[in-house]
């Protein structure tokens, strides 16, 4: 066979793989009851003990067996299922995805997830941007496969933003851009830290913020901030645990009411 030969051999080949591939369907995305971004701070004042106490926190929740019966909870048409994904942040050009977007529909997959976390390490500290690590998360839901009623970014943090992006501007554009609501839990210490979480990282209808009494106490407020958002309620509802004053905000317009009820995925888009 001649150069000629199999050069135009291969380009027949190549070109009916490309037609082929191109009349396959696209890959159908698999529907959740929610997806959730889970952003935790990482920046410098967080100490290698208070990282590991945190991070062990995510684990805990996971595990929790009130967490996994909230997840797989069908009841009200319900799926039982939610995505997730996990994201280390700090400064303005430091975000991680730590755990890519996992499908959690039983209670193997829940550990599975926590055991992830558990595995994974400390990829850097600095400053402190959750502005630019709300930037950074939102177009990820745009191309995760899962499709869901809710998207929704948890935010933790044990301070205010010293660098990076306006965290209220990147929250009111999260917003506009298709996210349901951003939710924050904070690690009590820096004064007035409760106020800044609910005027700069809180947003979107029923959303709310909640206090962790230290990094040792985090694992537990996290637990019933997460059953609180799955199940659709806030942490005050289900009476664990006060919220900080308010207890919760409704945000009229920025989350858009003509999209309550329907499937959003295409309406996520680059807040850039």
């Amino acid at each position: 066979m001649t150069f000629a030969n199999a050069a135009g051999w291969r380009g027949t080949i190549y070109g009916a793989v490309a037609t082929a591939m191109l009349a396959l369907p696209a890959q159908a995305a698999t529907t959740v009851d929610m997806e959730l971004q889970l952003l935790m701070d990482i920046s410098g004042s967080v100490s290698s003990s208070e990282f590991t106490l945190q991070r062990q926190g995510y684990v805990d929740a996971f595990n929790d067996p009130q967490v996994q019966a909230a997840i797989l909870d069908t009841s009200g048409g319900d799926i039982g299922a939610i995505a997730v994904q996990f994201i280390y942040w700090s400064g303005a050009g430091s975000q991680e995805i730590a755990v890519d977007w996992t499908l959690i529909d039983s209670a193997a997959a829940a550990s599975a997830f926590a055991s992830d976390i558990a595995g994974t390490s400390r990829p850097f500290n600095g400053s402190t941007a959750p502005g630019s690590a709300i930037d950074f998360g939102v177009p990820l839901f745009a191309s995760n496969d899962f499709d869901a009623a809710e998207q929704v970014i948890d935010v933790s943090g044990d301070g205010a933003q010293n660098e990076g992006a306006s965290t209220s501007a990147s929250r009111d554009a999260a917003l506009a851009a298709g996210i349901d609501r951003i939710n924050g839990i904070y690690v009590e210490g820096e004064v007035g830290l409760g106020a800044w979480y609910d005027a700069n990282i809180k947003g979107g209808t029923d959303a709310f913020v909640i206090a962790a009494t230290g990094f040792d106490t985090f694992g537990d407020a996290l637990k019933l901030k997460l059953r609180s958002e799955i199940q659709g309620t806030t942490p005050g509802q289900l009476g664990d645990v006060p919220l900080p004053a308010p207890a919760f905000m409704l945000i009229g317009g920025l989350a858009g009411l003509a999209f309550v009820g329907r499937r959003r995925k295409k309406a996520i888009t680059d807040p850039a």
